[in-house]
């Protein structure tokens, strides 16, 4: 049984870590509202984006001349998968969640005898999956000097992605990032990019419309389908961003009222063994003086 100078160490220590949980928790939560907001305006440019693709592709009077971006190779061997996750821990099950459905996708490539290729970004991420997939590894970033991450970092995993592709070292990317929905769920994502993944019959049917192109289609896709992959990184990036605060939020506020929890134990046993104390040493001085 520990002493009573044990347990009140132990108790000290106990408040001390829900006094920086608690702080972190109110970090995470001023943070959170910002990157909602950014991560819900960034949600219609990248729909908008999708949809003149949608009505470009629908107008495309010769789909052998399509971009191979919208397309494809026409083969379907190699698959490139990039992994965004945060660098920074203490965020409940958010690094997990991505890694865990990512994993599932690395193993199902591989068993049907597929070639893999991974971009980890985030050092978390490749925390996670370094021990079964690190050969398999061709790009590392992270972006742990970095306070907000913009346009432009999002642009530069694009560029990468853009030389691979038109080097033929691969003929479908895959990102995987998780879906920000409120403060306690973030659903993890898989999403296809390269080619760009196609739509139903009802969806084409709903933004089925009349344009007139100036230039014609073939051209326009050519530019705007690169600029569509770097969109929708950065889509995937305030996602992450807003889901990584909710989900801190989260586990800190849990952690908070954990340690609280332990700290009233503490406490029992605390009192418990100093009445017991106490007790014992009355019944010696009693029985000291009987003796006499």
């Amino acid at each position: 049984m520990p002493s009573l100078d044990d347990l009140k160490k132990r108790i000290k220590s106990v408040k001390s870590t829900q006094k920086i949980t608690k702080a972190m928790k109110m970090v995470a939560a001023a943070k959170l509202k910002k990157a909602q907001e950014n991560a819900e305006k960034g949600r219609p440019f990248s729909d908008k984006m999708q949809n003149i693709i949608l009505n470009l592709t629908l107008a495309m009077k010769d789909d052998t001349s399509a971009p191979k971006l919208l397309t494809g190779t026409g083969n379907d061997k190699t698959y490139l998968c990039v992994l965004l996750t945060a660098d920074r821990g203490l965020c409940g099950g958010f690094n997990t969640n991505i890694c865990k459905l990512a994993k599932k996708h690395f193993r199902q490539i591989l068993n049907d005898g597929k070639n893999l290729k991974i971009i980890s970004v985030g050092s978390k991420g490749y925390d996670q999956i370094k021990k079964e997939f690190s050969k398999y590894v061709i790009e590392k970033r992270d972006f742990k000097n970095i306070k907000n991450i913009t346009f432009d970092d999002a642009q530069n995993i694009g560029k990468i992605i853009l030389e691979l592709f038109e080097n033929n070292q691969f003929d479908k990317c895959f990102l995987f990032f998780n879906n920000f929905k409120n403060v306690i769920t973030q659903v993890p994502k898989a999403q296809q990019i390269i080619p760009a993944q196609e739509i139903d019959n009802q969806s084409k049917d709903q933004n089925k419309t009349n344009y007139d192109f100036e230039p014609d289609e073939d051209e326009i896709l050519e530019d705007l389908l690169p600029k569509n992959i770097s969109t929708q990184i950065f889509k995937a990036f305030l996602e992450n961003a807003a889901s990584e605060q909710g989900s801190r939020m989260t586990a800190m506020d849990n952690a908070t009222r954990n340690a609280g929890d332990l700290v009233e134990k503490l406490t029992i046993n605390y009192n418990r063994s100093r009445q017991a104390a106490i007790t014992k040493e009355l019944i010696e001085i009693i029985s000291g003086a009987e003796s006499l």
